[in-house]
C-alpha cells in the first residue's frame, strides 16, 4: 500500500514539474485566452482615444439612469471603492474611465444578456479628477460621472 501512494506521489510531482517546464518554456500560455485585449485602449492617454480603442467612437450621450458611486473625498488614491448600477435593458457593457489618470482606462467589463448590469470594483487614481462610467446598450454608449477629491495619490502622487 505505501509503494502504491510513493509512486502516485512521483507521478504527480513529475506531472508538475512537466507542466512547469512548458510553462517556463513557453509552450503553454495563458495569453491564448485572451485574444480579444484591446492593448491600445488600455495604453491610451486620453479618454477619447480610450473610447476610440474599444468603441471606435467617442459620440457619449449622458442618461440619468447609470448610478455610479464613489467617495467624494478619496483619502488613499491607491483603492477607491467604485460601483456602477444601470437601469437600462440590453447592456452591453460597462467600462470605468478616471480623466486625469495617465491611463484613464480603469475597467471594462463585457456583460451577457442575462446578467445584471452591476459592477463593483478598486481603481486608482493619481489624482483629483472625474471618474466616468460609460455604458454601452442597445449599440449606442451612454455616460455619467462624477468629481473625486484624491488627498494622497494612488499612482505615485
Amino acid at each position: 500500500m505505501t509503494d502504491m501512494k510513493r509512486r502516485t506521489l512521483l507521478k504527480g510531482t513529475l506531472a508538475i514539474g512537466a507542466l512547469g517546464m512548458a510553462f517556463g518554456t513557453g509552450l503553454l500560455t495563458p495569453r491564448a485566452a485572451l485574444a480579444a485585449w484591446p492593448q491600445g485602449a488600455f495604453d491610451a492617454k486620453s479618454v477619447d482615444d480610450a473610447l476610440k480603442g474599444l468603441f471606435g467612437s467617442t459620440q457619449l450621450e449622458g442618461n440619468d439612469k447609470i448610478a455610479i458611486k464613489l467617495p467624494e473625498i478619496a483619502e488613499n488614491g491607491a483603492v477607491v471603492p467604485v460601483s456602477v448600477e444601470v437601469a437600462m435593458d440590453s447592456v452591453e457593457s460597462i467600462t470605468i474611465l478616471a480623466e486625469k489618470n495617465a491611463t484613464p482606462l480603469t475597467s471594462s467589463y463585457t456583460l451577457s444578456a442575462s446578467t445584471d448590469p452591476f459592477v463593483s470594483t478598486r481603481i486608482k487614481l493619481g489624482k483629483t479628477t472625474s471618474v466616468i462610467a460609460v455604458v454601452k446598450a442597445g449599440g449606442k454608449l451612454y455616460s455619467a460621472g462624477k468629481e473625486v477629491k484624491v488627498t494622497i495619490g494612488g499612482c505615485g502622487g
